[in-house]
């Protein structure tokens, strides 16, 4: 990381030392407490829930809408910045791989333990859901199966990798008398791959380019950590909001279905990482620890693609792993690696839908799920949810579509740690892959956490330092 000239240095919330000048007559004065990023996150979801159930049981109109608002601000302010975000993360990572020897082998490694950790959790997904019936545990109406807007397909999917225009922008009204601008991250990785594979081929006449890349990176990367600093607020108004409009009585219904994704998740968090970790000779609390920034905004946010840059703060500061790799493996990981999405969750609905709908799955169905799972995951890529992964599962079993409307209810519950599973797997692969091919920092990795400022998310507020990375 780059040095910064003490007198442009941000100030540590826990210093103590006066660098105003004197304000009193001991020329000090006295600072207000520092309250850490993980406790103002945990106040938003208490108190967002708390305002949340307050609308749904008193029906204070005014405040539901302050909170949807909140919540919709937040997320909006999040899709600003994906296309850039994820546009110039992938041109600058595979530019930096020419800056690793065995670029290969790595680019090899890293798709390989997506699909190994992928399998695993796809299998889990399908055991809890076989062994817990959640289709046929279910009081659930089937005046609520509805057909969603829009589904995916594998004909979609491989059409949907090219894009119309340079970075597959499309735009449409949307209502209001405005114009709505849609994206597709997919297409966005594809063209970002594109234009680093030709950035290396090109060879000196590409260093302009990919000088104004980095730069541009580092700036859309400092307003992302503003928009993150936001993260309290936006927690409030997203929590309060899921509360106000499903209420916790949503649950009931599909509670076997909602307790088998937490716990499929969990499962995959507390045990198999910690397995895999130990099996390298790594410490799993230490990478916990290490990843808390990163875990606890993914379950806020319920976006792998917005915490991207925390992520990849965190695999680089935290836990070791070398900037050049981590570069290129975290934004590739956040826009196709999802364990919780696109493999626990769709296993878990396949098994619910067919039970629901009373359709037989065999063997060969079940390693027609995994097989989706694993090489499909890529078509989750996008800010929230897990519709379209959902979706293009039905339609590869021929189940029906109209099962997803059974699950939208329940379905921002269930992202918060789908998405927290996800970017575990995004910072635990890279983890892996380093320690395998010898090149982890293991002085960093095994620090510990107390004494570490980087492991207290409150002293993140450096952005400056962040868009370094």
């Amino acid at each position: 990381m780059s040095a910064h000239p003490a007198s442009d240095a941000p100030l540590d919330p826990r210093d103590t030392t006066d660098q105003s000048g004197p304000s009193s007559p001991s020329g000090s004065r006295r600072r207000l407490p520092h309250v850490p990023f993980w406790a103002q996150i945990l106040a938003g979801l208490v108190l967002g829930a708390a305002l949340g159930a307050v609308v749904r049981v008193y029906d204070v109109g005014w405040l539901g809408q302050t909170l949807d608002t909140l919540g919709s601000t937040f997320v909006s302010l999040l899709r600003t910045v994906v296309v850039p975000l994820v546009f110039f993360a992938i041109v600058v990572s595979i530019a930096r791989l020419r800056e690793v020897s065995n670029a290969a082998r790595l680019a090899a490694q890293t798709l390989l333990w997506f699909a190994i950790t992928a399998a695993i959790a796809v299998t889990i997904g399908l055991a809890i859901g076989l062994l817990t019936d959640p289709g046929l545990r279910t009081s659930v109406s089937r005046d609520a199966a509805a057909a969603p807007s829009g589904s995916g397909s594998w004909t979609d999917f491989l059409a949907g990798l090219v894009p119309d225009n340079f970075l597959g922008l499309s735009a449409s009204p949307d209502g209001s008398g405005g114009v709505s601008v849609e994206f597709n991250v997919l297409q966005i990785v594809v063209v970002g791959l594109l234009v680093g594979a030709a950035i290396l081929k090109t060879g000196e006449k590409a260093e302009p380019f990919l000088a104004i890349s980095e730069s541009f990176l580092s700036v859309v990367q400092t307003v992302l950590w503003w928009i993150i600093r936001l993260s309290p607020i936006g927690t409030l108004g997203l929590i309060g909001t899921a509360v106000a409009s499903y209420g916790f009585d949503a649950i009931g219904p599909l509670a076997v279905f909602t307790v088998d994704v937490y716990v499929g998740c969990a499962i995959v968090l507390l045990v198999v990482y910690p397995v895999l970790l130990r099996a390298h000779g790594l410490n799993p609390l230490r990478f916990f620890a290490g990843a808390w920034p990163a875990l606890q905004l993914a379950f806020v946010s319920r976006s792998s693609v917005g915490t991207m840059p925390v992520t990849q703060y965190v695999t680089t500061r935290n836990l070791g792993v070398p900037r050049e790799y981590a570069s290129f493996a975290v934004p590739l990981g956040s826009t196709t690696k999802m364990d919780g999405c696109a493999a626990i969750y769709p296993a878990l609905a396949a098994i619910f839908v067919a039970q629901f709908f009373g359709v037989d799955l065999g063997f060969s169905d079940y390693l027609l799920i995994a097989f989706v799972s694993v090489v499909g995951s890529a078509a989750t890529a996008g800010l929230t949810g897990a519709v379209v992964m959902l979706t293009l599962t039905l339609t590869t079993l021929g189940l029906p579509l109209e099962g997803v409307g059974l699950l939208l209810a329940v379905d921002p519950i269930l992202d918060m740690m789908r998405t927290m599973t996800n970017v575990a797997g995004q910072a635990l692969v890279p983890t892996i892959v380093a320690a395998r091919e010898g090149i982890l920092d293991r002085e960093v990795y095994d620090r510990p956490a107390a004494g570490d400022p980087v492991a207290d998310p409150g002293l993140l507020a450096d952005e400056r330092e962040l868009a370094t990375v």
